[in-house]
């Protein structure tokens, strides 16, 4: 084929490309508009791209045992889009345990929940999403540094991206390494987040080095799903415990005088009592009001209650016995 051919059949693709794009319509389902250079749409992402809600994927950022994250472009602004997996592809086994004291708005959907029925595993579903949403709100009101949330769309979670001042996605805390006085600093400052929380009545449950984030301005919680109610919820308490000591000995790495401390005790004690509030000062210090049982006495008092039932049923045996 000669250059003047070759030349030729370009001009003639490349005319017919523009007549084709000129005269046809283009549709949300467009391939042009599900896919970009660096990675296909994810499935549960395409309503949002057909809705005008989310405008491109630009790359996965994490996956995780309960969702899947990418960044994506919504106009001008950067944000994240959290993917939930469905429940038999979550690796959070410990549904049932975190959802206990939630309650559904609607009575029919509680009641469906409560028999498993196809309708109530799905509005179970939704009511797992729509939790960390809610948290998100609550806890932005109470003070407490969360992603700003965008709403939740069919299981998919728009939010800001948490970035540095130089743009870069906020690292993890487990990925940061600390000075002892910044440890320190912001061990204060996550205890002060716990406490807010505490007192908005939630506990996230499961918090720890992976579901922080840190940026220039210092720590943010993220992953809130499986938040529970600390008045409604039985695991409350032991959930608290996990979180604080999960927090406090990752910073103990860097400061180790933190291991000595006891914070979740000292928060849920006042809590009990009624008198945590938002601005309260921890110390990191609890004495138990608890007086230590007289083992030893208790079991005296089995030995003898047992020697005393030992002696009526001989009394007993005896008064049956026929007299010699």
């Amino acid at each position: 084929m000669s250059p003047v051919q070759l030349d030729w059949d370009f001009k003639t693709r490349a005319t017919f490309t523009v007549l084709w794009s000129y005269f046809t319509p283009s549709y949300p389902h467009e391939p042009s508009l599900l896919y970009n250079d660096s990675m296909k749409i994810p499935k549960r992402i395409i309503p949002l791209v057909e809705d005008g809600v989310v405008d491109e994927v630009l790359r996965q950022l994490m996956s995780g045992k309960e969702a899947t994250v990418y960044v994506v472009r919504c106009g001008d602004e950067i944000r994240c889009a959290k993917v939930y997996k469905e429940a038999a592809k979550r690796s959070f086994k410990q549904a049932v345990e975190y959802q206990e004291g939630r309650k559904g708005r609607n009575s029919r959907r509680q009641r469906a929940m409560e028999k498993g029925s196809r309708y109530g595993r799905k509005q179970q579903e939704e009511a797992w999403h729509n939790a960390e949403v809610d948290a998100l709100y609550k806890l932005d009101r109470a003070g407490v540094r969360v992603p700003t949330p965008f709403g939740c769309f069919d299981g998919v979670l728009l939010m800001e991206l948490v970035t540095t001042e130089d743009g870069e996605v906020a690292p993890r805390l487990n990925d940061v390494i600390l000075t002892q006085e910044q440890a320190l600093q912001d061990n204060d400052v996550m205890m002060g987040y716990v406490v807010k929380m505490l007192c908005a009545g939630l506990v996230h449950g499961d918090l720890s080095e992976f579901n922080v984030l840190v940026d220039d301005y210092g720590p943010v919680i993220i992953d809130l799903p499986q938040a529970v109610d600390a008045a409604a919820n039985n695991h409350a308490k032991s959930m608290l415990e996990r979180d604080v000591n999960n927090i406090v000995g990752y910073y103990a790495l860097f400061a180790p005088e933190l291991l000595k401390t006891q914070y979740a005790k000292e928060m849920w004690s006042l809590y009990e009592a009624g008198e945590l509030h938002p601005d309260s000062q921890l110390t990191g210090e609890f004495v138990s009001d608890d007086v230590d049982a007289d083992v030893d006495g208790v079991l005296r008092e089995i030995e003898a209650a047992l020697q005393e039932e030992e002696d009526r049923e001989a009394r007993v045996r005896s008064a049956d016995e026929p007299g010699e």
